[in-house]
């Protein structure tokens, strides 16, 4: 039987905490007989996407691979994330937030590797009688499972507020199911997290919970959540909710993308998601090919606008 790949991907500093933490997971999938690979993304020579969307556009013109023009280090990487069964991602706090290379990793990831535009101009390229290495690469679809890990210096762990639900970013094209995630702050509190005895059993368990998804026998099983604290969306586990202008009891999941209704149980506040709007989030299948049917139908192409070269020109060179 062949070996599952767990790949840690780490946007930390050199043996930093980010590093020590993921490399400690690595180690208990590797004794549970996984084959591991580690990245420190920043070694890599990965550039800002451009916002060009050939990579959407080739694939929607039925003549793209999903592939991106710009040449760097990006390669090395999407090798590694098509080779893995599953990934651990983490990354340091930068003023609330994943670090900017970490975000520029999410931009050049999607929409180029979002599964639903992948996997319609792979069966699409096929039923044209296109040969397979015309298309995208058939094991964008293979199903993988993630954790996601933040680290913070600060005490208090609302100035680390929006590291979770943005790692989600890392995850969501790919439709990589996220089982676990672990939220360190208090770093600082610390010379090294391998003085944190704590943390380090934590990332031992975020391991051996790769490793029980990996070796599930049913995609519930598999995609089944691992992590310690559940949240108040049962889908991504996370707290954070969009309050209506309006006052209504109707709240968003701004990581899903999907509807609840606040209501008060026994002096507690919960939300209720119906299975419909579960179903419906943008780390689900339905929730993408939702999105992804929107831009195929709505998106305006050249020629609308018959004059916008006239228009444009008093912006040319204005102010620079």
């Amino acid at each position: 039987m062949e070996k599952k790949k767990v790949l840690g991907l780490s946007f930390g500093r050199k043996m930093a905490n980010t590093d020590v933490m993921i490399k400690t997971a690595l180690m208990e999938c590797e004794k549970a007989g996984c084959e591991v690979k580690f990245i420190r993304v920043d070694d890599l020579d990965i550039k800002p996407c451009t916002g060009c969307i050939s990579c959407v556009v080739g694939m929607t013109a039925g003549f793209g691979k999903g592939g991106c023009p710009i040449k760097d280090d990006f390669h090395i990487l999407d090798e590694a994330l098509m080779e893995c069964d599953a990934v651990i991602a983490g990354s340091p706090t930068y003023v609330l937030s994943p670090t900017g290379r970490f975000k520029t990793v999410c931009d050049r990831i999607g929409p180029s590797h979002d599964i639903t535009f992948r996997k319609a101009a792979y069966e699409e390229g096929l039923a044209a009688g296109k040969s397979a290495d015309q298309l995208p690469d058939p094991r964008s679809f293979k199903k993988r499972v993630a954790a996601l890990i933040s680290v913070g210096g600060a005490m208090t762990e609302n100035w680390l507020d929006f590291m979770l639900p943005v790692m989600y970013e890392f995850t969501m094209s790919m439709g990589i199911d996220v089982i676990d995630m672990n939220q360190y702050y208090g770093a600082m509190a610390h010379e090294h997290v391998l003085g944190n005895e704590e943390q380090m059993e934590r990332m031992k368990e975020v391991g051996k919970n790769i490793v029980e998804a990996l070796q599930a026998e049913t995609e519930e099983e598999r995609t089944k959540w691992r992590g310690k604290k559940k949240g108040v969306c049962p889908v991504c586990h996370c707290n954070m909710l969009t309050i209506p202008e309006d006052g209504s009891t109707t709240v968003e999941c701004p990581v899903c993308g999907i509807y609840g209704e606040l209501v008060i149980k026994d002096g507690k506040i919960t939300v209720e998601f119906s299975e419909k709007q579960q179903k419906r989030s943008r780390l689900r299948w339905d929730g993408k090919l939702e999105h992804s049917t929107e831009i195929k139908t709505k998106a305006v192409g050249p020629g609308q606008i018959p004059n916008l070269k006239e228009l444009k020109k008093p912006y040319i060179g204005y102010a620079e």
